[in-house]
């Protein structure tokens, strides 16, 4: 078996070892000037003002993206939802098959179309969102998405899914309301995208 050892300046090494079967194989590692361009963390962004927050500019090879929330609110009482950009950030704002379930106290389930929305039955400009939505790439620009929030305000769960079939590549990332209008005033959010 042949391989090729990759050593580090100062430590560490990284060995790729060719199976010891007939034929060829191949890896192929992504082209960027990133520090990793297969898994890259964004900087956390300050949801405390604004009507939306953006992820801007990710590059055409990302496959996957996962949001992370962390005590996100609103001033209003408007369910959140997450759209994608396409080209020089055109959000998609229709198209969606979304649904989304809350469990616990005031139990309900919402269906949307302007985005990967995130329901809360009893919404208050005190609530405070925790958790993640995964975003990932099923075949050419179609993409599906899951998401699990937990509101410790009001101890209960929502659990989200859905699909978009986009025009073109995503390029950006919105975390904003469904009326649009509700602004941030507490948390952050980022994003962590994968080749």
């Amino acid at each position: 078996m042949s391989s090729v050892v990759i050593s580090g300046d100062t430590s560490g090494q990284v060995t790729l070892a060719a199976p010891a079967v007939a034929g060829t194989s191949t890896l192929t590692l992504q082209a960027a000037t990133a520090t990793s361009a297969v898994n890259t963390l964004g900087t956390a962004v300050a949801s405390t003002s604004g009507t939306s927050i953006d992820f801007t500019s990710l590059p055409s090879w990302v496959k996957r993206i996962t949001l992370q929330w962390n005590g996100v609110s609103t001033s209003g009482t408007s369910n959140l939802q997450v759209q994608l950009g396409t080209g020089s950030t055109s959000y998609t704002t229709s198209g969606y098959n979304c649904i989304s379930t809350l469990t616990g106290s005031g139990s309900a389930t919402t269906a949307a179309s302007t985005g990967f929305v995130v329901v809360e039955s009893a919404a208050a400009a005190s609530t405070l969102y925790y958790g993640t939505m995964v975003i990932t790439n099923i075949n050419g620009n179609n993409w599906v998405a899951t998401s699990q929030f937990g509101l410790a305000t009001r101890n209960v769960t929502i659990w989200s899914s859905g699909s978009i079939a986009l025009g073109a590549v995503v390029t950006a990332v919105r975390t904003t309301t469904v009326n649009g209008t509700d602004t941030f005033d507490a948390g952050t959010v980022n994003i962590l995208y994968e080749g």
